[in-house]
């Protein structure tokens, strides 16, 4: 079986970490170096970069910030926002990027994740789906959780998955920044549905969480983020916790 993967997750704006609840009401969470530095050393297995206003600002996602946290660390390292053409994808790879994270200009024009699994490996393309529940469905939302679709949540990870992506980062915006617990249900169901590694994303709150969504919800990896941004749960306290349950963790 493979290792559960341990993720913190830096939403940048304005070039510093920031996070929310529901995908609103920001506030500061630090410096995105030093936090990326300290992930490293506590044992995290990879690190997410989210530019979340780029999209929304119409730019791309900060490059010279992207260089200076890949110099920074030595852990696989995603980075999304504002990606839309397989170009952005070169830029943000040559910058030090692992793997690059596309939400809004996936679902506005699909056949991007077929030429970016084509021209870099699936290994290297993650499909990021913010999630919430609309009368009755889950939609998928793009612009950083702003503009609801009438695209529904699992047939799209089904879709996505087919045209060539390496990876899901699943978002339940209903439970982003609560930590009341991860989105269990819908998790389960794309994971038991696709054949790819899906990240869950969106409510953790204690080392419960992670056990309940890595053995209910089927998750490969699980992300967090202030939460560890404020030491709220600590990594190494984290993975003893998972190991406990007979999870299987990289130490």
């Amino acid at each position: 079986m493979l290792t559960k993967r341990i993720i913190p997750c830096l939403d940048i704006k304005d070039g510093r970490t920031v996070k929310g609840v529901n995908f609103v009401d920001l506030r500061d969470a630090g410096d995105p170096v030093e936090l990326a530095e300290r992930y490293t050393r506590e044992g995290a297995d990879e690190l997410v970069f989210l530019d979340i206003s780029a999209t929304v600002e119409k730019r791309k996602t900060l490059i010279e910030l992207v260089k200076k946290v890949a110099e920074a660390i030595h852990i696989p390292f995603t980075v999304g926002g504002g990606i839309s053409t397989v170009e952005d994808v070169r830029a943000l790879l040559l910058a030090g990027a692992d793997k690059v994270s596309v939400n809004s200009a996936a679902v506005r024009n699909p056949q991007l994740i077929n030429d970016i699994a084509a021209d870099f490996g699936s290994q290297c393309i993650v499909v990021a789906i913010d999630t919430r529940y609309v009368d009755g469905v889950n939609l998928v939302h793009t612009h950083g959780g702003r503009k609801p679709t009438e695209i529904e949540t699992i047939g799209w990870a089904e879709e996505v998955a087919k045209r060539g992506a390496g990876e899901i980062l699943l978002t339940s915006m209903d439970h982003d920044g609560t930590k009341a617990g991860f989105a269990v249900e819908i998790t389960k169901k794309i994971s038991e549905r696709v054949s790819i590694p899906v990240i869950a994303s969106g409510g953790g709150g204690n080392e419960a969480h992670f056990c309940d969504i890595f053995k209910e919800g089927k998750a490969d990896a699980a992300l967090a983020a202030s939460i560890f941004h404020y030491k709220e749960v600590e990594i190494k306290h984290l993975k003893e916790e998972l190991i406990k349950n007979k999870l299987p963790i990289r130490h």
